[in-house]
C-alpha cells in the first residue's frame, strides 16, 4: 500500500501531493488496477492532514479516471498508466542512483538535483535528439 509524504516548503497543496504521489505510483508499477488506497483515517494519522484534503485529493482521482469510492469499503485504483513496472527498469534506475551520487559528490543538494534534472527534462520531455 502507498504511504503518503507531504512536503509543506514544496509550494504545491497537500492534495495535489497526493495526487501526483498517486500518479507516480502508477507510472512506476507500484500501484495497480484493483489496488485499495489508504483510508482517508489513516492518511491524516499519519500525515498529519485535513480529512478534507484527503478527500479532495481522491476526488480529484475519480475525476481524472484513476480511483473509485466504494461506500464502506474504500477507494480503489481503477486503472493503470500503462507503464512498465520499476523492477522492469532496475539497470536504469541503477545508472540514475550513480548520477546521484555524482552530483552530491560535485556538491549538488536534492533542491539543485531535483531542479537540474527538471531543466533537462523541459529542454527535451520526450528524449528526441
Amino acid at each position: 500500500m502507498i504511504e503518503f509524504h507531504l512536503d509543506a516548503r514544496s509550494g504545491v497543496a497537500p492534495y495535489l501531493q497526493i495526487v501526483w504521489q498517486v500518479r507516480q505510483a502508477l507510472l512506476l508499477g507500484l500501484l495497480a488496477e484493483g489496488d485499495q488506497l489508504p483510508t482517508v483515517k489513516e492518511v491524516v494519522t499519519k500525515v498529519v492532514i485535513n480529512p478534507n484534503t484527503v478527500s479532495k485529493a481522491y476526488r480529484e482521482l475519480e475525476h481524472q479516471g484513476l480511483a473509485a469510492a466504494k461506500p464502506g469499503v474504500g477507494t480503489f485504483i481503477t486503472q493503470s498508466l500503462g507503464q512498465a513496472s520499476l523492477a522492469d527498469h532496475a539497470p536504469l534506475q541503477e545508472e540514475l542512483r550513480a548520477w546521484m551520487r555524482k552530483a552530491r559528490a560535485a556538491g549538488l543538494t536534492g533542491p539543485g538535483i531535483e531542479a537540474m534534472f527538471q531543466s533537462t527534462f523541459r529542454e527535451n520531455p520526450e528524449g528526441e535528439k
